[in-house]
């Protein structure tokens, strides 16, 4: 599947919006910059758009401003927010406020490309399942207006190699192609970054990963212990929400109080 969209990118900093945008555009998607919240929101109304990059801090409306209004006005639009400092408690609300994910400045070309394709290839297989239900009841009304139906050929999708494809530890496997987690039969998605950490504590499993390790692996962030701590709080309490029969009495999802998490296999 090719992945491809239109990209807004919200920020004061000129020469943050170039890069970005160029980081962007090098890697085939269409960008569009904004140099504040009230020039961002404008765009949006003439144009469509399938991801905005938005600084958290900028003058005017903020980042949070501005995302209440996208949210309210656009609820199935992605927003990445980013941030100079590690404001944990801003992007932490950012996220409960519906921001689909957020990053660290500086900015890694590797990171934005990756998290890019990441969340606009879930955009593209929603809308295609949006497509395909639409058939299917369209193709319901039809056989009942035929006396006789024939058989139809389900093809299945050619399968990935397992190998590349699939990481396990028990009973959770974490599919790195569609960025899903599975638990026994149960499938659940999680943000991006939550993805991320949950796959840096099976990837370790059953050993303790240190929170200034977590992060490092997780969002490529060198964070002092401190900072660690409260980046990877949210996300665990997201991944532990995800694969915890009781996140309040996690048994899978284990604290190491002071040193970081582990993952116990079933």
């Amino acid at each position: 599947m090719k992945i491809s969209g239109h990209i807004l990118v919200i920020d004061d900093e000129s020469v943050v919006r170039t890069t970005l945008a160029r980081i962007l555009q090098q890697a085939g998607f269409e960008v569009t910059t904004a140099e504040n919240g009230e020039q961002g929101l404008a765009f949006l109304e003439g144009a469509g758009f399938d991801l905005v990059y938005m600084d958290l801090r900028m003058p005017g409306l903020n980042g949070l401003d501005v995302l209440n209004l996208i949210h309210t006005r656009y609820p199935t639009l992605p927003v990445l927010l980013f941030t100079a400092q590690p404001d944990v408690s801003s992007a932490v609300e950012a996220l409960r406020r519906g921001a689909t994910d957020y990053l660290l400045k500086p900015l890694k070309p590797e990171v934005i490309i990756e998290r890019t394709k990441i969340v606009l290839a879930s955009q593209q297989r929603e809308r295609r399942k949006r497509e395909l239900t639409d058939q299917i009841e369209s193709l319901r009304t039809e056989l009942k207006s035929l006396e006789n139906g024939g058989e139809i050929e389900v093809v299945p999708p050619q399968a990935m190699p397992a190998s590349e494809r699939f990481v396990r530890r028990g009973q959770i496997s974490l599919d790195l192609h569609t960025r899903r987690v599975l638990v026994g039969e149960r499938a659940i998605n999680l943000a991006p970054t939550s993805f991320e950490y949950l796959l840096v504590l099976v990837r370790h499993a059953p050993e303790v990963v240190g929170f200034q390790t977590l992060v490092a692996e997780a969002q490529g962030y060198q964070a002092d212990l401190r900072e660690a701590q409260e980046l990877a709080k949210y996300h665990i309490h997201q991944v532990r929400q995800a694969v915890e029969e009781d996140a309040h009495r996690p048994s899978r999802v284990i604290t190491v109080r002071g040193t970081g998490y582990r993952l116990v296999a079933d």
